[in-house]
């Protein structure tokens, strides 16, 4: 079953991680996506065997609007093609919650459709904001669902200095979906994953 985790401690904890991640050097990264306006990178991940990926664009709204559509909320399930259902399992102090979510099937259901329980918590980041996660062993998985599991993962989304209201937002992901898949179909999918969600976010921003 798990228990509940400690929200201050863990909050830190994934706060820390994704500002290490957020300085790692440029040298350390293989591009492989790339796009007129979004750029995905790779490295192996230090958690599990397989990779943490990076991503990035521009996107135009300001850091509080933007996140609002990301972090764990009434926005999230209306926009994400890719999210089914999400419920908050638990709330906590200081912007953090535990959420149960599924994903649709992907690459003609080559993956089968996940479910995740993670731990989510929002902070400020230099002027803007960093969203930032991680799963966590709670409950049973659902019967038509593998249960997925996201190493230390998030966004940290900052205003343009030249103008405010752009905000740069870079992603941090690391997912081990688990079961018999083939590397090179988490890859493509992964890669193909994060370049959609910017063009997902972008349209709900504009709506």
């Amino acid at each position: 079953m798990g228990s509940l985790p400690d929200a201050s401690v863990l909050s830190t904890q994934i706060h820390n991680t994704l500002v290490s991640y957020h300085s790692i050097g440029e040298e350390e990264w293989r591009v492989t996506k790339k796009t007129k306006d979004v750029t995905v990178w790779r490295k192996p991940s230090e958690e599990f065997n397989g990779f943490l990926y990076k991503t990035e664009g521009i996107v135009e709204e300001t850091p509080n609007r933007i996140v609002d559509y990301i972090r764990p909320g009434p926005y999230r399930l209306d926009w994400d093609s890719l999210m089914t259902s999400m419920d908050i399992v638990e709330k906590f102090d200081q912007g953090c919650c535990m959420m149960r979510y599924t994903t649709a099937g992907q690459l003609w259901n080559i993956i089968a459709p996940r479910e995740f329980i993670d731990f989510s918590s929002t902070t400020e980041y230099q002027d803007g904001l960093l969203s930032c996660g991680v799963s966590i062993e709670y409950g049973e998985a659902g019967q038509s669902c593998v249960r997925g599991f996201n190493h230390p993962c998030g966004w940290f989304c900052v205003p343009q200095k030249d103008n405010p209201d752009h905000s740069l937002l870079t992603g941090y992901i690391q997912t081990d979906l688990r079961g018999m898949l083939p590397q090179s179909a988490v890859d493509s999918a992964m890669a193909s994953t994060l370049t959609h969600f910017y063009t997902d976010l972008r349209k709900a921003l504009k709506i």
